[in-house]
């Protein structure tokens, strides 16, 4: 890659960093209690009129850097004392009227604008001293259309009449009334007192008048109600003298009643009581009787349970000795079946390690004899005469010739006694070497073996050739 494309490349992600690091810089939020006033190229309205300013009450929006700025409005509520003096109201008496005022930026978005156009850059301390003012020109113009009685008497038409004057005012710099509170009224001239003194005297009066004919009315009432007490008693005595009478009779009945009750109560006590101490009996020998069934069953329970206990563990320790003994046993067979196992692999590999060695042995001496396989058993046959020769003298080596006795016809031939012949006879049985040779397909050497000469065979050709002269002579017989 070229330098240049790495250095444009770098460029423009720096620049795309910066673009955006100016927009999350210039992305604004308004806090809950501030209004936000962007001002600067803001836009047109409906009829076309361009904007001074955007009030913005919660929420974020996005400043455009070089064209607008922004600045807050605090919505903290302003509380302004106003002491008006020497107001004059409508009679052309001048009183005094201190009262405290709250006041605070409106957050309808006219009044917000108002605020934004008249009360940029200004402090609290100075809202309030424009608001004061505002507060006491109409606050004297109320007090100018009212009565003095109007104004003492019916608070909540003067503060109604404050509140509609001075509201309307404060919203055209964009504040808004929150509360008044009237402190007092007082006037230079004591108009006031003096209708507070009439007040009290004309109250004083009619409280007098009111106890006077509250004391008449009492006497009255006194004595009717004296009389009434009277009349009342002399009826009550009577009455009550009947009513003690008859409350006499009441009590006597119902004495008489009580006792008859007690008696009939008694008795049912009585008879209650009897059944329930039989029952209580019944119900005692009852739980005796299955108290003694209980142990009873509990005894047997235990007997049974000691036998069978007893039987189930000598079961378990038979079974586990069983158990044991079959897993010794198992651990034995296991072990002599390994033993076995290895001995029979180990004389296996002796076996084959055996073969092997013979198979070696063999393909050398097949190697020796030139490949012939037949030339090699002979040489194994020639190399095992010796031992087979030992075997031929090993079969007759022990046995006793004192002890053997032979009998025969008492024929000796040749001159050899039986006993002779009877050893003779057993060499004889004993096939000779020269045939052991022949057998396995081999020779004796010339200086071991002695050739044969051609006399016998001439003797067997002669034999030959009577035996079938005479066979001729018996054919023509025959025929």
């Amino acid at each position: 890659m070229q330098p240049w494309i790495v250095i444009l490349i770098i460029v423009v992600v720096l620049v795309f960093f910066m673009l955006l690091l100016m927009v999350l810089t210039r992305y604004k939020k308004c806090p809950p209690n501030k209004i936000m006033v962007k001002y600067g190229k803001i836009g047109k309205d409906k009829e076309g009129n361009l904007h001074s300013a955007k009030c913005i009450h919660g929420g974020a929006t996005f400043i455009v850097p070089l064209f607008q700025s922004y600045t807050y409005l605090d919505l903290t509520p302003i509380s302004i004392a106003v002491d008006l003096k020497s107001a004059l109201s409508r009679q052309n008496i001048r009183i005094d009227v201190p009262s405290i005022f709250t006041v605070a930026i409106s957050t309808e978005p006219t009044l917000m604008e108002n605020a934004a156009v008249r009360l940029h850059n200004l402090k609290m301390p100075e809202i309030a001293e424009l608001a004061k003012d505002i507060i006491f020109g109409q606050l004297r113009l109320v007090i100018a259309t009212m009565n003095i009685e109007e104004i003492n008497t019916d608070r909540d038409k003067f503060l109604d009449a404050i509140s509609r004057n001075v509201e309307g005012e404060l919203k055209k710099i964009g504040l808004r009334l929150i509360n008044v509170n009237v402190t007092d009224i007082s006037d230079e001239s004591g108009y006031i007192v003096a209708l507070g003194q009439e007040a009290a005297a004309k109250a004083i009066n009619d409280a007098k008048i009111s106890v006077a004919e509250a004391n008449k009315i009492g006497s009255i009432g006194e004595a009717n109600a004296k009389m009434e007490e009277r009349i009342r008693v002399a009826a009550a005595d009577s009455e009550a003298i009947k009513g003690e009478n008859k409350a006499k009779a009441e009590i006597a009945k119902a004495q008489a009643e009580l006792r008859e009750k007690e008696a009939e109560a008694l008795k049912l006590a009585v008879t209650a009581e009897k059944v329930q101490a039989a029952k209580a009996l019944e119900e005692s020998y009852e739980a005796e009787k299955q108290a003694e069934i209980s142990r009873a069953a509990k005894e047997k329970a235990t007997q049974e349970a000691d036998v069978i206990v007893k039987s189930e563990i000598e079961k378990r320790q038979k079974e586990i000795e069983a158990d044991a003994q079959a897993e010794q046993v198992r651990r034995m067979a296991r072990g002599e079946a390994d033993a076995i196992y290895a001995k029979l692999e180990a004389e296996a590999r002796g076996i084959r390690e055996k073969l092997t060695k013979q198979s070696e042995g063999f393909d050398a001496l097949v190697k020796a004899a030139g490949g012939e396989a037949n030339d090699a058993v002979r040489f194994m046959i020639a190399d095992k005469i010796e031992q087979l020769v030992a075997e031929q003298v090993e079969a007759i080596k022990n046995i006793k010739i004192d002890k053997v006795t032979v009998w025969d016809g008492g024929e000796n031939k040749d001159g050899k006694s039986s006993t002779a012949g009877f050893l003779s006879g057993l060499l004889k049985s004993l096939p000779p070497l020269e045939e052991m040779y022949n057998m396995a397909g081999l020779s004796l050497p010339k200086a071991v073996a002695p050739q044969k000469t051609d006399a016998p065979v001439k003797e067997e050709q002669k034999f030959e050739t009577a035996q079938k002269a005479a066979e001729k002579k018996s054919e023509k017989k025959q025929g």
